[in-house]
């Protein structure tokens, strides 16, 4: 339940909005469906492609263990998964989630770098950890791309 004023306009709770809808301006449950599916599919995809690119780019990296789909489409589709939870959570607190969800599709995808910054540490080629890194990106740009597109959140009833 949101908080209004008098004239009946949510009282914003600080730069975030959260002013509470609590499943009132949720997306519809067959477009986040979609938006999942496709968010999934096209992730993959570009994952794919920029580990085709990856292997073309940096000689002797074919062998490379995360440029194989089995690595990859398990990460890259866990990445979606997180995002596509998220959505409509995110809208349970606000009736403009959009800004707070790209918000923290930013941070997650910085906080996404870590490991990637492990295995450089461990010695891993500088370039095949920026393919990786640039994965992130992808899934991130892709995933919140679908969601808002797709199953944008509806207005507060």
């Amino acid at each position: 339940m949101s908080v209004t004023n008098a004239s009946d306009e949510p009282v914003r709770a600080g730069v975030l909005h959260l002013d509470l809808p609590l499943g009132r301006a949720q997306p519809r449950w067959w477009r986040w469906l979609i938006a999942a599916v496709v968010a999934g599919a096209a992730s993959v995809g570009a994952s794919a492609v920029l580990a085709v690119a990856g292997i073309a780019w940096i000689p002797g990296s074919a062998s490379y263990e995360h440029f194989q789909p089995g690595d990859y489409v398990k990460l890259t589709l866990a990445g979606v998964a997180a995002g596509v939870v998220v959505w409509p959570l995110v809208t349970l607190l606000s009736t403009r989630a959009a800004g707070l969800y790209i918000a923290l599709a930013v941070v997650a995808t910085i906080v996404s770098f870590a490991p990637d910054l492990w295995i450089l540490h461990l010695g891993q080629l500088p370039a095949e950890v920026l393919v990786l890194a640039i994965m992130h990106v992808a899934v991130a740009v892709v995933t919140v791309a679908a969601l808002l597109l797709i199953a944008p959140q509806r207005r507060a009833r």
